[in-house]
């Protein structure tokens, strides 16, 4: 019943959190003379504070509408372009000139992990003026009707082969945090079977390859409790009346609080902090707090068999790296990668997938021939610095652009000169 509790609070609060939307309006409108005092600011402030804190979240956009091109400005147009009941495939479309040489065809995974695909707004931003850019947009479960069946792990290593298969030849596959394993999976099962349509070339983005290297606080939770307890503990149905009634799913916002729990302490002070900014009229570092927890907040259910799979496959038994990992009867053999060119990316002070862990696919696909693999170490950066913020931008995008580039099957020559950080 937590779920329906959970549903019930929020509804409970909606009036209050009505009430107080409408009185912050009165207390920030310009013609009421209070808003112009310390008290009319603190009193908008505060109720602000309070209705962001009791707001549901829903799924942001992406809002690119344009990106720069050899220099010009150039409009992009989001298209779905493959549809499954899961999962659709956006193709951020950017209007070219005719006869312009095609950049590198980029298939990009996000994370199924409580957030939306929209967490790699500034992934796709910063690839976006030299790459053909696709992204994964997983579903909310609980927007998913029973009657469309279940999805695990299996399913999701079935979808990103078909969209290889979709987006045709010569694709670079990136996966980013927890697909690195269903990736890595769905490449060396394409490369064991010969498939003409495998990706020309593979990055893994501090992802949970090996969670016995280095392991983090996250890694721990999974390795001190039995697949029992989570079954128990957080797996749930969804409430009527949202279309996926008696799925059962680990709700998004349960994940959510795992999520702050670990940094509470850093999320009181931001939430502080926005509190003065707005009693002092400081709307840049205000808009700047809104625009990360409008992120943020904004969380999403996974369907319970993909979850359980994920911690028992993943992280409880390491079936990837042990060689025991088995997709619908068939061995996951990573041996068997030859003709994909793989670039691990990893991030110093990464605290949810360790130092080490998303490095280790270099260790397992041991046919990959030397010049066709790399590995990157971002100095400075956490787990979100990985994907996004300004060392992603200035030193982690264009290994990954110049990778991709150098690895086509139809390769064009590579323009950037990267400087910084550390490579191997």
């Amino acid at each position: 019943m937590f779920y329906q509790l959970y549903e019930m609070n929020h509804a409970m609060m909606a009036p209050w959190r009505t009430a107080a939307d409408a009185m912050r309006l009165a207390f920030k409108n310009p013609m009421n003379p209070v808003s112009h005092t310390y008290f009319g600011r603190t009193a908008a402030a505060g109720l602000e504070v309070f209705e962001r804190a009791t707001r549901r979240y829903g799924k942001p956009e992406f809002g690119l509408p344009e990106t720069v091109v050899d220099g010009q400005p150039v409009p992009v147009r989001e298209k779905i372009v493959w549809r499954a009941p899961f999962c659709n495939l956006i193709h951020f479309e950017r209007s070219l000139p005719k006869g312009r040489t095609p950049d590198p065809k980029v298939l990009l995974v996000a994370p199924m992990s409580g957030h939306y695909a929209t967490l790699l707004r500034g992934t796709v931003e910063a690839l976006l003026p030299e790459s053909d850019i696709y992204i994964t947009d997983w579903m909310d479960a609980r927007m998913v009707p029973l009657s469309e069946g279940t999805f695990d792990l299996d399913d999701y290593i079935d979808y990103v082969i078909q969209i290889l298969h979709h987006l045709g030849p010569d694709t670079h596959v990136i996966g980013v945090c927890q697909p690195a394993v269903p990736v890595l999976a769905a490449v060396a099962l394409m490369e064991a079977e010969n498939d003409p349509l495998s990706p020309a070339s593979m990055t893994l983005m501090g992802g949970p390859i090996d969670t016995r290297i280095n392991p983090t606080a996250v890694n721990q939770l999974a390795e001190q409790r039995p697949v029992e307890w989570f079954r128990d503990n957080v797996i749930m149905p969804v409430p009527w009346p949202q279309p996926g009634f008696m799925r059962m799913v680990y709700p998004g916002f349960l994940q959510l609080s795992g999520f702050m729990s670990m940094n509470l302490d850093r999320h009181l002070v931001a939430h502080k902090e926005f509190f003065a900014h707005l009693v002092k009229n400081d709307g840049d570092a205000a808009d700047k707090h809104r625009d990360f927890y409008d992120e943020y907040l904004a969380v999403m259910d996974l369907t319970a068999e993909f979850y359980l799979q994920t911690v028992q496959v993943v992280f409880m038994q390491h079936a990837l790296p042990k060689g025991e990992m088995m997709h619908r009867g068939k061995r996951v053999d990573p041996t068997a990668i030859r003709k994909v060119a793989l670039l691990t990316v990893e991030g110093e002070n990464d605290d949810i997938s360790g130092l080490g862990q998303t490095q280790a696919a270099q260790t397992i696909c041991t046919n990959i021939p030397e010049h066709m693999r790399q590995h990157y170490m971002q100095p400075d950066v956490g787990h979100y610095g990985v994907f996004n913020g300004s060392r992603f931008r200035g030193e982690i995008a264009p290994r990954i652009v110049a990778f991709q580039r150098q690895h086509s099957r139809h390769s064009r020559p590579v323009k950037q000169i990267i400087k910084g950080g550390k490579s191997a």
